[in-house]
């Protein structure tokens, strides 16, 4: 498939932002975090900021982004729908709690209460976004268990290195709890990664040029001539191809850089100690996001469309 910028930067930043809204709920509901108004300023200001830029850029990729609205009337039977609807809901108790925190100083009791249910919402939405690409069974490498696990886990990893970063600034809360959360999540995240890179490579291959055609009972499949004389916007969009070697390649930076070099800065706080904590937790950050960009260009790029047997893939 063809990696979109615009879907890119909105699987990356708003998953970032409902991660980092998720941990600002819980770790105020359970008064690990003081309700700072300079604090909550800063980091809602900066969960909100991904969250709505990145649902904004969604629509980047649309013909006509102007009619988007439109899919919000299908949530019974559209992921997409749903995600949304969802979206939009999330904004009603995130924005409460925002408000509770920074105009009221308050971030437990009741307005926490509200909080845990916002934070329930970003999962939730984060799970429907997920399911816009595990749903599509002509696309082997989505339709898979650890899609969903993956973007719920980076979501969630992100969005803590955000708070660990904005905790190192303001020097607030239990900040070698948030440090043991992003070694533990960055370690989850970089063992479902692994996980999902090995299924779509082991998995045997759901359709193939016989099984698309009907002619398998004749022997093997072949093109002999392509159905266009040049691109169309089907090989454009669902024939896109990354070179194996390629692949590999961006999949160890990925690894690495989104993930083993984090969680290592991450780590080597607690044992240098707090002082090292700002200069190691914005690295760490810093690292984790261009790997995180990386491997979501990859999830997009190495897919292909069931389509593309008709264009000469030899299976699926």
């Amino acid at each position: 498939m063809h990696p979109a910028k615009s879907v890119i930067y909105f699987t990356t930043a708003s998953g970032a932002g409902y991660g980092l809204m998720v941990w600002l709920a819980v770790m105020g509901a359970f008064g690990f975090l003081p309700a700072d108004r300079t604090f909550g300023i800063v980091g809602f200001g900066l969960a909100f900021f991904l969250i709505i830029t990145g649902l904004l850029s969604s629509t980047g990729h649309l013909g006509r982004p102007e009619r988007a609205w439109r899919a919000l009337s299908q949530w019974r039977s559209s992921w997409l729908s749903r995600e949304g609807v969802s979206a939009i809901l999330t904004f009603g108790p995130t924005g409460l709690y925002a408000l509770g925190w920074v105009v009221l100083g308050q971030n437990t009791g009741l307005v926490g209460l509200i909080g845990l249910l916002g934070a329930a919402l970003c999962l939730l939405t984060v799970y429907f976004t997920s399911m816009i690409y595990a749903s599509l069974k002509a696309i082997p490498a989505w339709s898979n268990r650890w899609t969903s696990l993956g973007y719920l886990s980076m979501s969630l990893m992100s969005g803590a290195l955000i708070m660990l970063a904005l905790q190192a600034g303001f020097g607030l809360g239990l900040i070698t709890l948030t440090i043991k959360i992003s070694v533990a999540l960055l370690a989850l995240a970089g063992v479902l990664k692994l996980a999902y890179w090995r299924a779509i490579q082991m998995d045997p291959a759901r359709s193939t040029a016989e099984s698309a055609t009907g002619l398998g009972r004749f022997g093997k499949v072949r093109m002999i001539e392509s159905p266009h004389g040049e691109d169309n916007y089907l090989l454009k969009e669902m024939g896109y191809k990354v070179a194996r070697k390629h692949a590999g390649k961006l999949r160890r930076i990925a690894l690495v850089t989104g993930f083993i070099l984090p969680m290592a800065m991450v780590a080597t706080i607690m044992v240098l100690g707090l002082p090292y904590v700002a200069v190691l937790s914005f690295l760490a950050l810093i690292s984790a996001g261009g790997g995180l960009v990386v491997e979501r260009w990859l999830f997009f790029a190495e897919a292909k469309h069931a389509v593309t047997l008709y264009y000469g893939n030899s299976n699926v």
